[in-house]
C-alpha cells in the first residue's frame, strides 16, 4: 500500500516510507512530522508520483537525491485519457494544457486553440497516439481534465510515470505565467517563474522549482522531454541549467543558470529541451495578428509555423524561425502563410498587437543548436 501525506508547508503530496516519523519535501524542503495512527490507516485516494522517492535507513527526514529512480504510484490517469489504457511505451506521451480563464478579468482568447493545434500536430505529424495524449482545458467534461492546480500537478506526474529509455515526452502549456520573489538564491534574476492554473487566485501558482522536481529531475537516461511553454515570464520556467542566448543575427552562447547554492536542476540522465514564449522579464502575446484567422499564442503559432514550413530540422533553425515570425509585421505575414493546423479552427476575435517577445531555448545540457537534429 502506498501511503501519501501532504507537505505541511506547500501541500505537495509525498510518498511516506513505512515506519517513518517525519519526511522532508523535495520542493520546499519543509519537514512534516507524522503522527501515530489511531486506527488502521485508510485506503489512500488515487494519487501520483511524489517529487522524490525515499530509501529508508532510519525513521527520520528521508530525502532522496535527484538521481533517485521514481517509484510508480496509483493515479487516476493510469486509465486516461481514453477508455483504453494509454499506449505509454509506444514511446510517445504528451500533456497539453490550454487555459482561457473564461469570464474572468484575465481571460485569454487563444490558449485553447493552441492546445488543439498542438494535439493536431503531435498526432498527424509526429505520430503520437491519441490515447497517450492528455488534454487539460476548460472545454473538457471530465473533472480530472479541467486545468486546476491539482489536476496539472497530477498530469505532470502522469507524464513521467514509468518512463523508460527510448520514450519521447512532450509538455505543452498555453496560459498565464508570472513571477514571484525567490529567497533561496537559486535564481539568477532573484525571481521564480510560475505557471497560473485556472484556480491560481485561490490555490496559488505552480513554481518552477516544483516543475523541475516533477518532470525534469526524475528523467532516466534515454528519455527525452520537450517542453513548449507559451506564457509570460517563461524563459526559465523549467529551471533548466542552461539558456541559449541568441542575437538577431543567429549567433548564440549558452548562459549558465545553475544555482549558486549548488542545488541540482538537471535530470537523472535523461534529456530535457524547452522552447518558451519569451524571456523571464518579457510578456507573451495572445493575438490574432499572426494567423489572421483565429486568436493564438504568438509563440505556439510561431513554433507550428517553423515545423510546417520545413524550418524544423535543427533546434537553431526552429528558434531562428520562431523569432523571425514574431518580428514580422502584419503585412508581411498576410493570409497566405496560414497553416492547415490553424485554418482547422473557428475564427476568434482579438485585436492584433505589436510583438515585443523573443522566444527562448533552455536545456539540461548545452549543445550545438545548428547541428543537433530536432525530433519528437
Amino acid at each position: 500500500m502506498v501511503m501519501l501525506v501532504d507537505c505541511s508547508k506547500c501541500r505537495t503530496p509525498l510518498q511516506l516510507p513505512h515506519g517513518a516519523k517525519s519526511i522532508r519535501c523535495a520542493v520546499c524542503h519543509a519537514i512534516t512530522l507524522i503522527g501515530e495512527p489511531r486506527n488502521a490507516p485508510p485506503t489512500p485516494p488515487p494519487s501520483y508520483l511524489p517529487p522524490a522517492t525515499f530509501s529508508p535507513n532510519n525513521n527520520y527526514n528521508y530525502y532522496a537525491p535527484p538521481s533517485a529512480t521514481p517509484v510508480p504510484a496509483p493515479s487516476p490517469y493510469n486509465q486516461a485519457p481514453s477508455s483504453q489504457n494509454p499506449s505509454v511505451h509506444g514511446r510517445k506521451k504528451a500533456v497539453i494544457i490550454g487555459i482561457s480563464y473564461k469570464n474572468s478579468r484575465n481571460e485569454l482568447k487563444g490558449c485553447i486553440n493552441d492546445a488543439k493545434c498542438m494535439k493536431f500536430m503531435l498526432v498527424n505529424r509526429f505520430k503520437f497516439p491519441e490515447a497517450s495524449i492528455l488534454m487539460l482545458t476548460e472545454e473538457e467534461t471530465d473533472p480530472y481534465r479541467i486545468p486546476t492546480k491539482h489536476n496539472i500537478r497530477m498530469a505532470m506526474f502522469w507524464l513521467v510515470q514509468d518512463c523508460q529509455s527510448g520514450d519521447s515526452l512532450v509538455f505543452h502549456y498555453s496560459g498565464h505565467g508570472s513571477q514571484q520573489r525567490n529567497y533561496t538564491g537559486d535564481e539568477v534574476d532573484g525571481y521564480d517563474e510560475t505557471l497560473c492554473p485556472l484556480d491560481y487566485e485561490t490555490q496559488g501558482m505552480i513554481v518552477d522549482d516544483e516543475i523541475n522536481a516533477t518532470i525534469v529531475r526524475p528523467l532516466p537516461r534515454g528519455v527525452k522531454l520537450h517542453a513548449i511553454i507559451d506564457a509570460c515570464h517563461s524563459g526559465t520556467v523549467l529551471d533548466l541549467p542552461y539558456l541559449c542566448r541568441m542575437d538577431r543575427a543567429g549567433r548564440y552562447a549558452w548562459e549558465d543558470h545553475r544555482p549558486r547554492s549548488g542545488a541540482w536542476k538537471g535530470t537523472s540522465g535523461g534529456e530535457v529541451i524547452s522552447f518558451s514564449g519569451c524571456d523571464d522579464d518579457q510578456t507573451s502575446a495572445d493575438t490574432a495578428a499572426l494567423s489572421k484567422v483565429t486568436s493564438t499564442g504568438a509563440m505556439t503559432y510561431a513554433f507550428i509555423q517553423a515545423i510546417e514550413r520545413g524550418q524544423g530540422n535543427t533546434y537553431g533553425s526552429i528558434l531562428s524561425s520562431m523569432r523571425s515570425t514574431i518580428r514580422k509585421t502584419d503585412d508581411e505575414l498576410g493570409g497566405s502563410v496560414v497553416t492547415t493546423l490553424l485554418t482547422m479552427l473557428l475564427t476568434g476575435g482579438s485585436a492584433g498587437i505589436g510583438m515585443t517577445q523573443e522566444p527562448q531555448l533552455t536545456a539540461n545540457e548545452p549543445f550545438d543548436v545548428y547541428t543537433k537534429l530536432f525530433s519528437l
